[in-house]
């Protein structure tokens, strides 16, 4: 049996030109099989937990896993052509066996696709037209790569400890209860490793992709003038553990990271709550309120397959896209301040050089100058739409199907100072910080709290209210945004989640200090 110790990122060296081989001959013994491909990845990782300055969980971690896709048609490769998948964790496998788990996976996604294709074919012939949402599943054309690809770190995750890991956990938490006795309860987790993924398709691709991954969360409690008041945020990167030592979107290190937190949760816990019936105002919105707006109201609403109802039953539509012929594409849905993009070469959570199908990652313009141009697609959406593959297919680990995904997508950054944006509101409310998200079905309109809301008085930030946010119409409020800030970053969001089974995928989400109008939406205590 393969042992925990035994399973390395350099398993996959031994593996890729055989396994790449393999994939190209199975789709070309068995009839009527039009694709086929494979999802290797073994990740390698070390963690450290505590909870209220004492230790909770330390750790190594070694795991490998793997997906199959076929497509296959019952009546041959005229015929109707439709997916089967196979996934399976191998952790406990034995590497000697392989090769004949990863036949079987094939086999039985194979197996999968003719039962789905001849399904189709009986809707068909039973319900005629009634059956025209049926088609046969077709992949647009892309470039078919065979590459390496390392992505660099300073830290090596596999060179730290895991006990030192668990000490900088416990110190986050001890100092957060150090700050005052209001502090009720505290837990921090910190983790750093490498992933390395194997994507062979029987046309040919083989392309192996290696980069490393550290996160820290923090998650803290505090009492005050009303309920307690509770908080978390993550630093996290697609680099090694000098994330943690202060590479990062916020500056600092985990311990100052965590300190700052509980020390804004401590003066939340004693600030009044934001008034319920304030109307609509001049708000301003700094870059992290940003990254939630941008992730809820553009991000998830440009991914294709929900725009092409695959996604409904589960997560929704989309207010971009009603259909082939109803939809907002050239037309404008923002202020032409407001550029919006996905792009997996930036920096951040969503940093990739390859897709799940194999396919190179690029940057996907969706809202350009106010005007709506374009979504994240799927091989098999893109052949829909007419349009190019752009290499937005993800999944939370190779045992489940690939969904289309969020990447870095974020507002663009503006030209005009931040301090000056807020130094001409004479009055209105200034945003900090993101929370909560309370969502349409098709993301026609929000309300999103923030983690702290100022009120704006004659240009100066004066009283600090907690339990707020605002709520508009998308559209309405993209097309209010009357200033953008030269102060882009973008955040790591660990959590999206999206389909059926969930997955929780990480992604980079973020833009600049944006000023519009939008109602205030206030707290109950």
């Amino acid at each position: 049996m393969l042992e925990r110790s035994a399973l390395r990122l350099e398993v996959i060296d031994e593996l890729k030109e055989r396994l790449s081989q393999f994939v190209r001959d199975f789709a070309a013994r068995r009839p009527g099989c039009a694709y086929a491909d494979v999802r290797l990845e073994v990740r390698e990782t070390r963690y450290g937990a505590a909870e209220d300055g004492k230790a909770k969980e330390c750790g190594d971690d070694a795991e490998m896993s793997f997906g199959v896709r076929v497509l296959a048609g019952a009546g041959g490769r005229e015929g109707m052509v439709a997916p089967g998948y196979f996934g399976q964790a191998l952790g406990g496998g034995s590497l000697d066996a392989l090769q004949e788990v990863l036949a079987e996976g094939l086999r039985h996604a194979y197996e999968r696709a003719i039962a789905n294709a001849r399904r189709k074919q009986e809707a068909e012939r039973l319900f005629g037209s009634l059956s025209n949402s049926l088609h046969s599943t077709t992949l647009a054309r892309v470039e078919v790569c065979r590459d390496s690809v390392v992505f660099p770190w300073r830290e090596d995750p596999r060179g730290i400890p895991s006990e030192q890991m668990l000490r900088e956990a416990v110190e986050a938490t001890k100092c957060a209860a150090g700050l005052s006795p209001r502090v009720l309860s505290s837990h921090a987790a910190v983790a750093s490793g490498l992933i390395r993924e194997l994507f062979v398709s029987s046309e040919g691709a083989c392309i192996d992709q290696t980069y490393p991954l550290t996160r820290g969360f923090f998650y803290v409690v505090a009492a005050g003038s009303g309920a307690p008041e509770a908080h978390y945020d993550t630093l996290g990167d697609l680099k090694g553990y000098e994330v943690l030592r202060g590479e990062n979107v916020a500056g600092t290190d985990f311990l100052h990271f965590a300190q700052s937190l509980t020390e804004e949760t401590l003066e939340l816990a004693q600030a009044p709550p934001l008034p319920a019936d304030l109307g609509e105002a001049v708000v301003v919105t700094d870059p992290h309120y940003n990254a939630l707006l941008v992730h809820e109201i553009v991000g998830h609403p440009v991914e294709a397959d929900r725009a092409l109802k695959m996604e409904t039953g589960y997560a929704g539509r989309t207010w971009l896209y009603g259909g082939l012929r109803q939809n907002m594409l050239g037309q404008r849905v923002a202020s032409e301040l407001v550029s919006a993009y996905s792009d997996p070469a930036l920096q951040g959570f969503g940093h990739y050089a390859y897709d799940a199908e194999g396919v190179k990652a690029r940057r996907v313009v969706h809202i350009d100058r106010g005007i709506f141009t374009g979504f994240m697609n799927s091989r098999e959406s893109a052949a829909i739409m007419g349009t190019e593959p752009n290499g937005s297919m993800r999944a939370t680990d190779p045992v489940y199907v690939p969904l289309v995904r969020m990447t870095n997508t974020v507002f663009a950054g503006g030209e005009r100072d931040p301090h000056s944006i807020l130094r001409e509101v004479e009055e209105g409310y200034y945003l900090a910080g993101h929370r909560i998200p309370s969502i349409s079905e098709s993301r026609e309109n929000f309300r999103i709290t923030a983690r702290k809301v100022y009120k704006i008085e004659r240009g100066e930030l004066t009283t600090l209210y907690r339990n707020g946010g605002i709520s508009a119409d998308s559209k309405d409020y993209l097309m209010s945004i009357d200033a953008v800030g030269n102060d882009f970053k973008v955040y790591p969001i660990p959590n999206c989640g999206k389909g059926q089974p969930m997955q929780t995928m990480r992604v980079g989400n973020g833009g600049p200090t944006m000023r519009g109008r939008a109602r205030l939406a206030g707290g109950a205590h």
